[in-house]
């Protein structure tokens, strides 16, 4: 069973997330100079996510006075659906996603496992749409986002209950799936949890990621100007 934390878009984490605010400060910052970019479509941001956009290094650094999320294994795949399942693959189908990137990493802490990545789709509206048809899914256990298994022990991410979170930028799709290592269930409530959900889809993949993105430094061409790489 995968717990449903209410987070279609993350709204009733925010709650928790507002006496953090300092923390949002250190991912909203861009650079000073940098230029809007559009990133509601492919057509108009043709060049793919690549594994070193979205997690460049072995250590995710959220918080620097925090140690690091451990990058276990990445993955870029053109299969859509080989990152989720049921009506979430079918959801993804519809709204053409081209790709994901998505890596499993360990908590600072090593308590938990986690899977996320972001899936490439062919326009804001479709993100939007997909965005609001997980909840129902989830809920009702008839769509799920699969963990990918990293080496001996990670197992929990795929096999274990857990708890998910997604948010939409642009036409990209942001999402992570969490377990506990143990492979014990995750309650409900845990703030623990809750705030890996937060570090990772919205302080890194959507503000961090797909800021620099949808930014553009003064002299710099940035990816959407980017030669897209052979296949």
């Amino acid at each position: 069973m995968v717990v449903l934390l209410g987070v279609c878009g993350l709204t009733s984490y925010f709650l928790v997330a507002d006496e953090r605010k300092g923390r949002d400060a250190r991912a909203a910052g861009g650079p000073a100079a940098a230029q809007p970019r559009d990133i509601t479509s492919q057509a108009v941001d043709p060049a793919p996510l690549t594994v070193e956009e979205v997690f460049p290094t072995a250590d995710l650094v959220i918080n620097p006075k925090e140690p690091p999320y451990q990058v276990l294994k990445t993955e870029v795949a053109p299969d859509c659906a080989g990152a989720a399942g049921g009506g979430i693959a079918e959801l993804l189908g519809g709204a053409g996603c081209t790709q994901v990137v998505r890596a499993t990493l360990r908590s600072p802490s090593g308590e938990y496992l986690l899977t996320a990545g972001i899936f490439n789709l062919v326009d804001e509206a479709a993100a939007g749409r997909v965005h609001e048809g997980i909840k129902p899914l989830v809920a009702e256990e008839s769509g799920r986002f699969q963990g990918m298994v990293a080496g001996a022990g990670t197992e929990p991410v795929v096999h274990s209950s857990g708890q998910v979170g997604w948010h939409f930028r642009g036409h990209f799709l942001a999402y992570a799936v969490i377990a506990k290592a143990t492979g014990d269930e995750i309650d409900p409530g845990d703030q623990h949890a809750r705030q890996i959900l937060y570090d990772v889809i919205e302080l890194h993949l959507r503000g961090t990621v797909l800021e620099r993105r949808a930014t553009v430094a003064d002299g710099e061409a940035g990816p959407a100007a980017a030669t897209q790489p052979g296949s």
